[in-house]
């Protein structure tokens, strides 16, 4: 069974060439909490989300996997 991916914080990092821990030390929390974030084994705050997309300047909405195919069916 595939894992069900809900985050694109791993790939996002990838892109900004930034590693889980500068992303870690710039939120000032555990490296282990990023390091689950990027494997999708848990999700990040609503908080930590907005955090996050700060921190690596992008829109929030890039760090997250649509739940739609075709975004323009809503």
């Amino acid at each position: 069974m595939d894992k069900i991916l809900y985050n694109r914080i791993k790939a996002v990092l990838a892109e900004k060439s930034k590693t889980n821990n500068w992303l870690a030390d710039q939120l000032e929390v555990n490296r282990t909490t990023v390091s689950k974030w990027c494997r999708n084994e848990m999700q990040p705050r609503v908080e930590s989300l907005f955090a996050i997309a700060n921190t690596l300047d992008v829109d929030v909405r890039t760090l997250l996997v649509s739940n739609k195919q075709n975004p323009n069916q809503l």
